[in-house]
């Protein structure tokens, strides 16, 4: 399988944990919650799976796991659990694309 295909797939299902993991929880705008949770974990698995950085898949996901994690965390102030959440995420779809993608 291609890795951006990979990628994609992993950014999905990523997504969709992310998001059903937070619908007990009460928002002012819950839609607008729970849509930027699945696109920014969504476009983790993308982005993994679409870059070829010069090092180890699992560092290339714990990469951009962070990075694009950074946005929220500072916006909602919730840096631990958005960080490590971002970063497992992003190391286990590194691994993946790293092991099974083409």
């Amino acid at each position: 399988m291609s890795r951006l295909l990979l990628g994609t797939i992993c950014g999905l299902i990523y997504g969709a944990l992310s998001a059903a993991s937070m619908l007990p929880l009460k928002f002012d705008d819950k839609t607008a919650a729970l849509t930027g949770a699945f696109l920014n974990r969504f476009a983790i698995g993308f982005v993994i799976g679409a870059a070829r950085l010069p090092m180890p898949s699992w560092a290339n996901g714990l990469i951009f796991g962070v990075l694009l994690s950074l946005p929220d965390a500072i916006i909602t102030k919730a840096y631990a659990p958005i960080l490590i959440l971002g970063a497992v995420g992003g190391l286990i779809i590194g691994l993946i694309v790293g092991k099974w993608g083409a």
